[in-house]
């Protein structure tokens, strides 16, 4: 990566081409590329646009309601922000050991939304680029082209999908926004008949994960600029894990290592994550840049998500999942895998998991139970922490002794990834855009390397206690009429 594409010496002296909006994300972004007279790329950012304030407006409100709001922040991923904001307020109760029944309906919930979400991302978002090509004709590159080209293939993403969203609405009540989780347990069991209904076609959802691992396996392997070109660049991961070692997407430690595999920290409790973890805030983003803290702002940003648990973790508990896992790794002869497409191969390896664990969970008797609830002694600072589809995601809320919430702040997937995602589009636009002349398919590149860390932009925007406003009243014939500036750096 070279200076030129860190900083830009006088832009007002550069051509400016703006991919406004990113498509086939959730949320709302843009990428601005700065560009000379020989179209050599200069700077090239991606920008987080849209700015929600849920850690703010969520003060003042008793602290039950929290894992019900916090779901709406995003329609694709509110059962990870609902659990999140769960395990924080257990805290609050004194609840931080669940009952078997409790937690293990939670974790079924959990996979249920990792399956659909990761289904979603692959099967309508990311195929058309892997299937056609990057610059193939764009008024195919979307999910009806899939649908006319490989039929049964996408007819399995719908449906793999929709059995994730099943799960979600048989313990929730709702496929989006559904309620189960409360303070100390979740408000409802899983009945026989609700289980029969579930288990019934969870052998096919396996079978057809599997199935998908192997035709991304197949697309990254057979494609040398996937894994050796291509957003392909050394960084620390950080990931939740298991006391054993094996990956947890529930539960468990924070364990980072850096670019060549050595011990960052590992098995931290996450409730201490401030002591390892600081945020960084930009001018030209919403959206924060967390490092942590031991490395510095400028060598401890790290990525999470699939490619980090899958890269992290010393086993996966489920049979098929472990038995991709182990392939995969052997894909760089035991080295951490870097290339940012490589996100696709684990997302289906953790797409498989999730089916497996699923059927675990129905064929455990503990699912049946009806003691659901626990409390203990009470505390006034909480913290939740789930692997949400897109990676590690934070919640830490401290009340006052009305029982209201006090403060709040997120750290979510995509913010983790934040620097990441940027260092992917410098070096997309650096080895693929550099001194050509720029078509679509070529911007398209660009998209592709952040798709492949499936961001939640809105799930992702927020500032810390800075935001620059610029609004222009124009006329009918665009002249300026009024301007207010308001510039909090």
């Amino acid at each position: 990566m070279t200076a030129s594409l860190e900083t830009a010496s006088r832009p007002e002296n550069l051509k400016r081409i703006a991919i406004e909006p990113v498509t086939r994300v959730e949320g709302h972004g843009k990428v601005t590329l700065l560009l000379d007279e020989e179209n050599h790329v200069k700077q090239a950012r991606l920008h987080i646009v849209e700015f929600r304030g849920f850690e703010k407006f969520i003060q003042g409100r008793p602290y039950w309601e929290v894992p019900v709001m916090v779901q709406r922040l995003c329609g694709i991923c509110p059962v990870s922000h609902h659990l999140a904001a769960a395990k924080a307020i257990d805290m609050f109760v004194g609840a931080r050991k669940l009952t078997p029944t409790a937690e293990k309906l939670r974790r079924m919930l959990h996979l249920g939304q990792i399956l659909q979400s990761h289904a979603l991302h692959f099967f309508y978002l990311s195929s058309p680029d892997l299937l056609f090509g990057f610059d193939s004709e764009v008024s195919k590159r979307n999910i009806i082209g899939v649908i006319q080209a490989y039929p049964e293939l996408a007819l399995r993403g719908i449906k793999l999908r929709k059995y994730g969203q099943e799960v979600i609405r048989t313990l929730a009540g709702k496929r989006v926004h559904g309620i189960l989780a409360i303070p100390g347990g979740v408000n409802k069991s899983l009945s026989k008949n609700e289980r029969g209904y579930l288990l019934k076609d969870i052998d096919q959802m396996i079978t057809w994960a599997q199935d998908a691992v192997t035709l991304v396996r197949k697309v990254y392997l057979s494609n040398a600029d996937f894994h050796t070109r291509f957003g392909c660049f050394s960084s620390s991961f950080m990931s939740l894990i298991a006391p054993d070692g094996s990956m947890d997407l529930y539960d468990g430690g924070l364990r980072a290592r850096d670019e060549k595999g050595g011990t960052i920290f590992d098995h931290v409790d996450y409730v201490n994550y401030n002591r390892y973890l600081r945020e960084e805030v930009k001018s030209w983003s919403y959206m924060k840049f967390p490092f942590i803290i031991s490395e510095g702002p400028e060598n401890g940003w790290y990525r999470v998500g699939p490619l980090a648990r899958v890269n992290l973790c010393d086993r996966i508990s489920t049979p098929l999942a472990e038995a991709e896992r182990q392939t995969f790794i052997a894909s760089e002869d035991g080295k951490l895998v870097s290339a940012s497409l490589a996100y696709h191969w684990a997302r289906m390896i953790e797409m498989l998991h999730a089916a497996e664990g699923i059927r675990e969970l129905l064929e455990d008797p503990d699912v049946l139970g009806t003691d659901l609830v626990t409390r203990g002694e009470k505390a006034l600072v909480g913290v939740g922490l789930v692997e949400a589809p897109r990676g590690t995601l934070f919640h830490h809320y401290k009340i006052n002794e009305d029982d209201a919430i006090e403060k709040a702040n997120l750290i979510v997937s995509t913010t983790n990834n934040n620097q990441a995602m940027n260092t992917a589009v410098r070096e997309v636009a650096a080895k693929y855009l550099d001194g050509l002349h720029i078509t679509e398919g070529l911007l398209n590149h660009i998209e592709v390397a952040i798709r492949a860390y499936d961001p939640c932009l809105s799930c992702a925007t927020h500032a810390l206690g800075k935001m620059p406003l610029d609004v222009e009243l124009l006329d009918a014939e665009k002249n300026l009429v009024d301007r207010l500036v308001k510039n909090d750096e």
